[in-house]
């Protein structure tokens, strides 16, 4: 692949990292980020992210063969409607939000009339830090990237889109927006939520510091999702309102069976549930160590 100019708009931890890995990798003889605060300016710049980085939007949509939108789910729609004067005729517009289907619903017609392509992708990789210093060209490599086409997804877009990750070092997954939806509220979504759950509940002031000293590397381990943005993990939240309240539901009905089988303190049937969870986790770690 191989493309006259790429655009990234917001260099975040996930944009930052795709403009290294495109550079790295020389998916695009020009790549540019637009983000939305003069200081990010000189920061990108001095982190080698993007070829070019600027505030103006028109400067950084013009002329682009691929622009990936990577701003918080809840601004893309609106930072799209703003530049859509500018896409070029034929462009493809893709993004790496955490939730798909309001976004692939109100994007798809959008992009469409304005003579340009959206398709929607998510990459299944992050972390706990954020901003463009925590930005690194590896982040996408062997990580699963959902791709979310419809029945009105372009063609040649489709497989721009798909050329574009594996090239990054993903691995390309296709399935609706709707199944995207549902399948991470319950591996990604209800994960952050229970850690941030557990970190509310176990540094609650009222416990006192000893409650806090006590804490070591489980506990750590257990609630690193909750040092994610407050601000990130609303918007997620907030769009897939839906399929996280049913997976809570699942998870509170596993918790009820837990409670159950302690309140009945069977040795067998603890045990069994341990080890349920063991070879569960266990196989799906087979392939690879932690």
């Amino acid at each position: 692949m191989s493309l006259d100019k790429l655009t990234i708009v917001g260099a975040g931890l996930l944009g930052g990292s795709l403009g290294l890995a495109a550079k790295e990798h020389g998916l695009a003889k020009r790549v540019t980020a637009l983000v939305r605060r003069p200081e990010s300016v000189s920061e990108c710049q001095a982190l080698g992210v993007a070829d070019e980085v600027t505030l103006d939007e028109a400067e950084a949509i013009s002329d682009a063969d691929l622009i990936v939108l990577c701003t918080p789910v809840a601004s893309m729609a609106g930072l799209a409607k703003r530049w859509l004067p500018h896409l070029k005729n034929g462009a493809v517009v893709t993004d790496v939000g955490s939730t798909k289907w309001q976004l692939v619903d109100e994007l798809t017609p959008m992009i469409a009339d304005a003579g340009a392509h959206f398709v929607g992708s998510h990459p299944m990789a992050g972390s706990a830090q954020a901003g463009p210093s925590a930005a690194r060209a590896d982040l996408f490599d062997g990580a699963v990237c959902v791709v979310t086409p419809t029945d009105a997804t372009d063609a040649e877009a489709l497989i721009s889109v798909n050329e574009f990750w594996k090239n990054l070092g993903s691995e390309p997954v296709a399935m609706s927006a709707d199944d995207h939806d549902q399948l991470v509220a319950r591996c990604s979504h209800l994960p952050h939520l229970l850690a941030s759950a557990l970190a509310r509940r176990v540094l609650d002031p009222s416990h006192g510091e000893l409650q806090k000293q006590l804490c070591s590397t489980g506990f750590r381990d257990m609630s690193r999702l909750a040092s994610g943005s407050p601000v990130m993990w609303r918007d997620i939240v907030r769009s897939n309102r839906e399929a996280i309240l049913a997976v809570i539901e699942e998870y509170a009905a596993e918790l009820d069976q837990l409670r159950q089988l302690i309140s009945e303190d069977s040795s067998e049937a603890i045990e069994g549930w341990l080890d349920e969870a063991k070879r569960a986790r266990d196989d799906w770690r087979a392939p690879d160590a932690d």
